[in-house]
């Protein structure tokens, strides 16, 4: 399996423990906010959707081959919609939010997300809203980016 040069602490992570990483964040989302820990489950949901779309990425690493810095430097960062362009799935987005008016307004309340939101304070509805675009099994975000990864 070949590695993308994405830091976390000292090692370099693949896909696979991308699309982990992705699973698990999702959970401890769900399980902060089945606790009321709305801000740490708003971050943790959106940051479980960068996992997944890093996971992309490094789908389309292939092992052995030097990587390529611009793409290196541009999968780093926490850009929504930038990693979307970087997994190569800029195009098909842009089909399913026009054949998919739930997917549409699943990927309205997602794309915003930031890593600064680990700064700020969520409203309960709000954060409903967004685990529930995040997790939704037919139009959520998730369920379509594990089809790519």
């Amino acid at each position: 399996m070949a590695r993308l040069s994405l830091r976390s602490g000292c090692s370099t992570m693949n896909r696979t423990d991308l699309q982990e990483l992705a699973e698990l964040r999702l959970k401890e989302a769900r399980s902060l906010l089945d606790r009321s820990f709305f801000d740490g489950a708003y971050y943790l949901a959106g940051y479980a959707v960068e996992c997944a779309l890093k996971a992309r990425i490094a789908k389309q690493t292939r092992q052995y081959d030097f990587p390529d810095k611009a793409l290196a430097n541009q999968a780093h960062t926490h850009n929504l919609n930038q990693l979307v362009g970087v997994a190569g799935l800029k195009e098909e987005l842009e089909v399913k939010v026009r054949s998919d008016s739930g997917f549409e307004l699943n990927w309205a309340i997602v794309k915003d997300w930031s890593e600064e939101a680990r700064y700020q304070r969520h409203r309960e509805a709000k954060v409903r809203d967004f685990i529930r675009a995040v997790v939704d099994r037919r139009r959520g975000i998730l369920a379509w980016l594990r089809v790519h990864w």
